[in-house]
This record gives structure tokens, C-alpha cells and sequence, in this order.
């Protein structure tokens, strides 16, 4: 294109100035956007001690609404040591530790619109005011890249500060009947008849999994391909061995069991042992593992591997597992 009277370099010039001043308006937003939205998962604590009561201000309307003993179950629970804390200022004791300063609900004779009320708040306003005390520690300061989080679950969809059925963690409901209210599959899983003993309260869903988040799939508190949430009970298997197990070293346990449950013994996927090492040691070109021997014959004795290969986890001694 050419402007009469403009030189194309200096045209040039103007055009690529106008391309770059739209580019820094539109990160210019985009930071904006993100610095707001930043904004609004976090809580400020307004720190003026005139905003606020204190919880005996509270119980007097609230020792038994909204329901019975609403006062009573948080004095009983691990939240009421706030109001024993000299070192902080009211914005951390008490009942305004979470609901905010109530000063002016109170002097609004109750307006629930001068006070943060957890019922209608998004999970991302709630996690924030927990988040404010408990972010501390590996358990809890990964829960803005959990999961759960992401898909809209909060703190007090899982805990209950009033009305706990546990009372350590004060968790809704017991595990692991709270873990299955959203997992549903995993439920049926642990339903069949080889399964990990977490209905009769011999294993956690905790024991594997982080719930609060983490850098790993599945929220699982270690790496599942290295299996270091498997060995922590199955420790004799743990290696290393002098002689390891491809499958075991690169895929980890899942390769051959199914972690929740399965209706084969030792949770395996498949009901015969040697379809399930055949799924890698076949005579295909492109697989990496070896293929069996022709000498075994699949419709014979030789279906059963780990009659000879005992130790298919790893071995010490021998470099085909026989022992």
C-alpha cells in the first residue's frame, strides 16, 4: 500500500508503532484482568480493633441459630483456641476470624449483608479466608492448583466448622464415605472383590492421596511411577534390585494392578497372568521388551510365567527372575 506524499519507510514505521502500542494496551488489560482476579482470591484482614466485637458479642444471638448449639459445637472445636491468642489482634480470634468484622452487622441488627456469610460465596472467596491461616505447611499450600478447587470444590464442601461428624479434621462426613459423595467410580471400584481394605478403615484415601493438592497427577502425595506411595506398604518391593523390571521401573505398578480394586486376585487387569505379560512381550517389531521364548507354548503349561519367574518385581540374582 502506498500513501501519496508519505515515504514507505517512514509509513513502515507508523504502522509497526501502531501494532506495538495495541499489543502493550492489550497486555497492559490482560495483567490488569489477572491482577483483579488475583485480588479476589485472596482476603485482606481490615485491621481496625473498633470493627470488631469479639465471639461472646456473637452468642448472643447465635448460641442456638441457625441451629441448635451452633455456638456450643464451636466452642468445642479446635477453631475456639483462636480466641486464646494474645500475640494477634481481633481480626484472627474467634468467630470474625472467618466472618469478618461484625460491627456493623451487629449494629445493623443482624444484616447478613454486613458480614461475610459462607453459604452463597464462591469456592474460591471461601478457600481464601481458610487459606489465611491454614496455607502454611505442605498439606494445604498447594490447594490453589488442586483439583478440587479447579472443578469448584472448597474447603467447606468437605469441612464442616460447626457441625463436624469428625472431630479432628472437622470433616462432614467420615471417610470414606465423604470421598465417594463425588467419586462415584472409585466407589465401585473398591466395591469388587479384590480391593484395597479402605471400606473396612484398614487404608485412608489420605494414605495415597493429597486432597489439598500437589504437583503430581491424581493429587497423589508421591510419584506413582516410581511407586513410593505403593512401597510404603509393600516394602518388599521396594528394591532397588540389581536386575529390575522394565515395566515396574518405567510405568511403576500400575502397569500390571489396578490400585482401587479389581475381580482378579492380587489386583491384577487381566484374569490370566500370561495375557498380561504378553501385552508387552510379544513378537511385534516395535516393542521394546523381549519376546517369549518359541518354546513356550501358550496353550500348555507355559501360561502361567510366575511359576518360573517368581520374582517379577525385581531381582537380585538372576536377570530372567527365576529367583
Amino acid at each position: 500500500m502506498r500513501i501519496p506524499g508519505i515515504p514507505r519507510c517512514q509509513l513502515l514505521t507508523v504502522v509497526a508503532l501502531v501494532f506495538l502500542l495495541a499489543f502493550t494496551v492489550r497486555g497492559t488489560a490482560g495483567q490488569t484482568k489477572a491482577k483483579s482476579g488475583d485480588q479476589e482470591k485472596k482476603y485482606a484482614r481490615p485491621t481496625d480493633p473498633s470493627l470488631y466485637m469479639g465471639s461472646e458479642t456473637c452468642k448472643t444471638c447465635h448460641e442456638d441459630m441457625p441451629s441448635k448449639g451452633f455456638f456450643k459445637s464451636f466452642e468445642d472445636s479446635p477453631h475456639y483456641t483462636t480466641t486464646l491468642d494474645t500475640k494477634r489482634g481481633p481480626e484472627w480470634h474467634g468467630c470474625e476470624a472467618c466472618h469478618g468484622p461484625g460491627k456493623a452487622h451487629v449494629e445493623g441488627g443482624g444484616d447478613k449483608t454486613k458480614i461475610f456469610t459462607f453459604k452463597n460465596a464462591s469456592a474460591a472467596e471461601i478457600s481464601a479466608r481458610c487459606l489465611d491461616c491454614h496455607q502454611y505447611g505442605e498439606e494445604h499450600s498447594n490447594f490453589a492448583r488442586s483439583a478440587h478447587l479447579q472443578n469448584g470444590v472448597g474447603c467447606t464442601d468437605c469441612h464442616d466448622p460447626h457441625h463436624a461428624k469428625e472431630s479432628q479434621f472437622l470433616m462432614k462426613e467420615k471417610a470414606p464415605l465423604l470421598c465417594y459423595g463425588c467419586h462415584q467410580e472409585v466407589k465401585q471400584q473398591f466395591n469388587r472383590t479384590f480391593h484395597h481394605r479402605v471400606n473396612e478403615g484398614l487404608v485412608q484415601c489420605t494414605d495415597c492421596h493429597n486432597p489439598h493438592g500437589g504437583f503430581l497427577s491424581r493429587q497423589l502425595r508421591a510419584t506413582g511411577s516410581q511407586d513410593l506411595v505403593c512401597v510404603k506398604c509393600h516394602s518388599d518391593k521396594a528394591g532397588p534390585f540389581v536386575y529390575e523390571h522394565e515395566a515396574v521401573k518405567i510405568e511403576g505398578c500400575i502397569a500390571c494392578h489396578t490400585p482401587h480394586g479389581s475381580s482378579n486376585p492380587r489386583l491384577l487387569k487381566r484374569a490370566q497372568v500370561n495375557l498380561l505379560c504378553l501385552e508387552c512381550h510379544s513378537f511385534n517389531v516395535d516393542a521394546g521388551a523381549p519376546a517369549i521364548p518359541t518354546f513356550h507354548n501358550q496353550a500348555q503349561k507355559y501360561q502361567a510365567c510366575t511359576l518360573c519367574h517368581t520374582q517379577i518385581h525385581g531381582s537380585n540374582v538372576n536377570k530372567w527372575f527365576f529367583q
